[in-house]
């Protein structure tokens, strides 16, 4: 009897055993005809039904296991990694960084010939997923460790590098305290797919792109996730989501990411169509008729170029121009901004390349112009950030173009995820207060944010030298570390006081400039924005001048009876030298005098000497020979008598008359 229950034991050991065997078996297959498919939504599901069956479980992995067992269970410990990758795979696939974090980091003790990047998506799912420097820094360490383990260079090795870069910067940004306030908008805005593209369209009305579940569709049995413009209105980051806005379209066709002209009679809109699997986007017209809008048709070959995607258009406050992102040829990489004057009737120029200081190898998305600060708002992949699509800003030195570097726009506008179409709240702040679409705190879906910039303020106080009261009129120019980008002019008023909107952390020069005044300029550092709200820069003050009118240099110093500069006269000079490096237009004479001991040739050529002394030390430190006259006066111009009345010697006077000067010529 105990042998026969014995045997009873054993073979219904066997077959659940091979029930289970066969649970794993149609789990893992099914789980990978839906990878096959690109399902991965399924697979996922699938893959974690098929890791249940096994009775090794995730943290308790050990690779001994494998290689101290017996065959059965060395290929049931293998079915047990790939099904482990395959399930990480599958989550990262659909954005499900969270869960993917957790099977990379089973993964990376699998054997790493068999998963050679397991170690590198560990990485990247741990920046995907990060909310605080620490994240960044375990990011860094994985990704440091793929790249070491690397015995070539790769595809892999290019895009770990770039991931190590973006792990360093978030680290080192993240030390200082936030440049905005991000709040995600409540309501009903946000509820269901995804929500994005905020577009200012009335006082308190506002539309935006949505693939909520439409109802219609979903009693057709047909796909529901289809992006449609809707209306919504509120204030105050509470937006109450209405109805779809009034455009007529077939059910299905999916449209969205809009703009519209300042006038609020013209929509321009984004239309996604699909054909043999690959999906392409052209953007439309549409014109106001009543309430609401005219069937949109499609811009021309000079917008939608034949082949290619366009999409995410956008119209500056002043109505001159329009912008767009396309992956059309003459760009420099993926998708890049492209732009079009508006003219007369809204009718657009040929399209053109925003440029290569603006685009990057990677995907450009969503620009915004602001003309009245002549500052360019997008998102790119392709630049180094926090990781995803960031937020960056670009300025032009005038008439849209000569732009400046791009600049990250820092945390928290930026994430660990992707950031994209920011849009100002009304034009005349449209910098400060805004929206944006971000998808850091949802797994699948963008949702809308809105963001407040946290103002810092630097100033300061320009004074006449000589009345020692303020100075107005004097043009106040703000720029950049790279001292060639300017980002900001003022005039000072009566009581000659500046103040400049500025970030934190960063170098600044400010140069002051006044007809008939010489030109000041100094650089700062806002490092002491982190601790307060505002700073004040030194008072400056603006010493008048007149053109050929001569000013002495006090204490140039020669040796006796010869033209030798002696070292304390040098630092009077450097004084002049970076006077006209301030003024870089600036042409002057530098005249050297004697005292009338001695012969009218020796003087005039003693003082020849001399002036030319001088200007050679200035050449010499880079100042251009084409901006420095030298004049020798001998005695001629006397400004006190060499003697006194009476006849006799005068050492006062003659010490005044033996003088080095110099006069504006230009500027």
């Amino acid at each position: 009897m105990k042998k026969f229950t014995l045997i009873c034991i054993l073979a219904l050991t066997g077959v659940l055993y091979n029930l289970q065997a066969q649970y794993v078996t149609d789990y893992k297959r099914t789980a990978d005809q839906y990878f096959e498919q690109k399902d991965y939504y399924s697979a996922a599901q699938y893959y974690s039904k098929a890791l249940g069956t096994f009775n090794v479980k995730p943290g308790e992995y050990r690779p001994y296991q494998v290689e101290h067992s017996g065959k059965k269970k060395q290929q049931k410990l293998k079915d047990y990694e790939q099904v482990v990758y395959r399930l990480a795979e599958s989550y990262r696939m659909y954005n499900d960084f969270g869960n993917a974090e957790k099977y990379y980091g089973e993964a990376v003790q699998f054997d790493s010939t068999l998963f050679p990047h397991a170690r590198y998506w560990y990485g990247l799912t741990i920046r995907a997923n990060a909310k605080k420097s620490e994240d960044y820094e375990r990011a860094w360490e994985q990704l440091s460790a793929f790249r070491r383990g690397q015995k070539s260079y790769d595809e892999y090795s290019k895009k770990a590098d770039m991931e190590i870069k973006n792990c360093e910067f978030a680290i080192e940004e993240m030390k200082y305290p936030p440049r905005y306030e991000v709040v995600k908008v409540s309501g009903n805005i946000n509820q269901g797919g995804a929500n994005y593209a905020i577009v200012p369209v009335a006082d308190r009305m506002v539309y935006f792109t949505s693939s909520r579940p439409d109802s219609l569709l979903l009693a057709k049995k047909a796909n529901p996730f289809v992006n449609t413009l809707y209306v919504a209105m509120g204030d105050n980051a509470n937006y109450e989501s209405r109805e779809k806005v009034a455009i007529p379209t077939d059910k299905g066709i999916e449209q969205g990411a809009a703009a519209i002209t300042p006038d609020g009679k013209t929509l321009f809109l984004t239309r996604w169509n699909s054909k043999d699997g690959s999906k392409k986007s052209s953007i439309y017209r549409s014109t106001r008729t009543g309430n609401g809008w005219s069937e949109p048709q499609p811009l021309d070959a000079t917008i939608n170029a034949p082949g290619y995607s366009s999409k995410e258009p956008s119209v500056s406050s002043d109505g001159k121009y329009f912008l767009f992102v396309s992956d059309r040829s003459g760009g420099k990489g993926g998708f890049d901004i492209w732009y079009a004057s508006i003219g007369s009737g809204g009718t657009l120029s040929a399209a053109q390349h925003i440029g290569a200081t603006l685009n990057s190898d990677g995907d450009e998305s969503a620009p915004f112009y602001d003309p009245a600060k002549q500052t360019l708002i997008f998102s790119s992949n392709g630049r180094v950030g926090f990781g995803g699509q960031d937020f960056y800003s670009a300025k032009s030195a005038g008439n849209f173009g000569g732009w400046s570097t791009p600049q990250n726009m820092g945390y928290p506008i930026n994430s660990a995820k992707d950031d994209q179409y920011y849009t100002g709240l009304s034009p005349d702040n449209a910098l400060n207060k805004g929206f944006i679409s971000s998808d850091r705190e949802s797994v699948c879906c963008l949702e809308i944010f809105a963001v407040k910039r946290r103002a810092k303020m630097a100033g300061g106080m320009v004074l006449d030298c000589e009345t020692n009261k303020p100075l107005a009129g004097a043009k106040i120019t703000l720029l950049d570390s790279t001292q060639r980008n300017v980002l900001e002019t003022q005039t000072t008023g009566f009581g000659g006081n500046y103040t400049f909107e500025i970030e934190m952390n960063k170098k600044y020069k400010v140069l002051i400039e006044k007809d008939n005044y010489f030109s000041k300029n100094f650089t700062f550092n806002s490092e002491q924005l982190t601790m307060v709200d505002s700073m004040m820069n030194p008072t400056v003050c603006l010493k008048r001048f007149e053109i050929d009118k001569p000013i002495v240099l006090n204490d140039i110093f020669y040796d006796y009876n010869k033209a030798t500069l002696r070292p304390e006269s040098k630092l009077i000079l450097d004084s002049l030298y970076f006077l006209l490096l301030d003024n870089p237009k600036m042409e002057i004479e530098l005249g050297a005098h004697t005292d009338s001991k001695g012969t009218d040739a020796y003087n005039l050529k003693l003082s020849n000497n001399r002036a030319k002394s001088c200007v050679d030390y200035l050449i010499s430190k880079g100042i251009e020979q084409k901006r420095i006259v030298s004049k020798g006066y001998g005695e001629t111009r006397p400004v006190a008598p060499n003697t006194l009345p009476n006849g006799s010697d005068n050492p006062d006077g003659r010490q005044q008359n033996r003088r080095t000067e110099f006069k504006v010529l230009r500027n």
